[in-house]
């Protein structure tokens, strides 16, 4: 977990740490007393300070390194761990580390990684306990707030769980102990992901939707439950909550235009994350600037995407036309899901955290499971459609089971390339890491606990293989 020093130091100017983002916002929460004198009491003495607050944080995750879309986010580094993402520049060595699975426990982007996932985590605690304890805010709001936060709680522990394995579940802001916390099973940290969930879903549960599909409701809850039983191969409760999400037809769909489906606000997004959150005038988002190639200086660029994975799509497929660019003085492809790397004016674009496709992807996963074939083939063949590729219905309506997974894993690469590790995730999940990546010989699936962390708190054990 994080130093005691450095919990202390956030423990100390709170509402610095946590809402000084908001400076550069139109909401900031101006009060007398400097900020390093804010008192959380303050912070939750109306409904307008405390849903300040609430906006520090979705402005944290535009910042935190893990969820920024830049190059320490989940999104870079997971995508370089699994066959998607490649450098171009391979001196960067850091970054090297995790194309080659050889990440050393001291590797700064891993480190931030960890570090800034639990800033999040302990941003959502501080705002927990001051709704507890506050007698000022409106019961409707708090309870509003209180859902979203449990759910970017559980949604910040699903990657930890996920990337590093068994981790401290750090669920109050008392430094000192969590200075000397030790990990949590994989059991006990899926069973709090849910419990947070659940939480999170009964409290939105009565809340309409927003107008920004930046703020998390309860379909946002639904398609993450969808995701993590799928994960857990709870195969009817995976189909159930993904099918009401995609029930939500009026609220929910598939744009067919490609080229609408990672603009702001798009009919696709269940959760996007501003890049407004930045504050820094700057209003493209990170994936964009880190995905698309330097148009004056193309060498200063960062990433490309594998020649196998464009391989895989189909020269007619919409998302080979659309998704995928080629840079003629690098003779490389790239991301280009993103249109824009450079932009100060009204944003066009919002990261992706959570879309409808997805849904689909995991319903399909989920009924192929249970042996509902049928079903299977219809919700993959909604994105064979829309991407304008053979169906499955049309070409092998009588594929058997196993071909039909190993079909639906195509088609998530296919379909969630640069987003979030979906790649990575998927082969940890599904045993398949160690047989595609052959001969390379990866120390562990999960990636290390990061040294730093391992002196200061003498109660956290370093993963295997490191």
């Amino acid at each position: 977990m994080k130093t005691k020093s450095y919990i202390h130091r956030l423990s100390i100017m709170l509402i610095l740490v946590m809402f000084s983002l908001l400076t550069s916002c139109q909401d900031w929460l101006e009060l007398e007393e400097p900020d390093n004198k804010l008192v959380s009491s303050k912070v939750f003495a109306s409904d307008e300070t405390a849903q300040s607050a609430m906006q520090g944080i979705y402005n944290q995750l535009y910042r935190a390194s893990f969820s920024e879309g830049w190059l320490g986010s989940v999104t870079v580094l997971s995508g370089l761990s699994s066959d998607n993402v490649e450098l171009i520049n391979t001196n960067a060595l850091d970054l090297l580390q995790f194309e080659q699975h050889v990440i050393h426990p001291e590797n700064t982007f891993n480190r931030n990684l960890w570090s800034s996932a639990y800033n999040i985590i302990y941003m959502v605690n501080s705002l927990l306990e001051g709704l507890e304890k506050s007698t000022e805010v409106s019961p409707e709001l708090s309870q509003r707030l209180e859902g979203e936060a449990t759910f970017i709680r559980a949604f910040t522990y699903f990657y930890l769980r996920n990337l590093f394995g068994e981790v401290p579940l750090v669920l109050n802001t008392n430094y000192e102990a969590n200075a000397s916390i030790e990990a949590s099973s994989i059991l006990e940290i899926d069973e709090h992901i849910l419990a947070d969930l659940e939480t999170s879903l009964s409290l939105l549960a009565a809340v309409g939707n927003p107008a920004e599909r930046t703020q998390i409701n309860e379909f946002t809850a639904k398609a993450l439950l969808a995701r993590i039983h799928l994960y857990l191969e709870n195969w009817e409760l995976a189909e159930a909550y993904s099918t009401e999400v995609i029930a939500q037809s009026g609220n929910y769909s598939l744009p067919t235009d490609m080229n609408e489906v990672f603009l702001a606000n798009s009919q696709e997004a269940i959760w996007q994350i501003s890049p407004i959150g930045a504050g820094t005038g700057l209003t493209n988002t990170n994936e964009g600037s880190v995905f698309l190639i330097n148009a004056f200086l193309p060498s200063l660029s960062y990433l490309k995407i594998s020649e196998n994975l464009v391989s895989s799509l189909a020269p007619e497929d919409k998302r080979r036309i659309h998704w995928v660019g080629y840079n003629e003085d690098l003779a490389i492809y790239y991301a280009h899901k993103y249109k824009i790397q450079n932009s100060t004016g009204e944003p066009v674009e919002y990261s992706m955290v959570m879309r409808l496709a997805e849904q689909y992807l995991i319903r399909a996963e989920a009924r192929a499971n249970q042996n509902n074939l049928q079903g299977a083939i219809t919700d993959l063949d909604t994105i064979k459609a829309r991407a304008g590729i053979v169906l499955i219905s049309e070409t092998n309506p009588g594929i058997d089971q196993q071909a039909l997974l190993k079909e639906i894993l195509r088609e998530r690469r296919k379909e969630l390339f640069a987003e979030w590790g979906h790649r990575w995730l998927d082969l940890i999940r599904l045993e398949k890491a160690e047989k595609i990546f052959s001969p390379i010989n990866i120390t562990d699936l999960f990636y290390p606990i990061p040294s730093e962390e391992l002196l200061r708190n003498p109660f956290l054990n370093q993963n295997p293989g490191y």
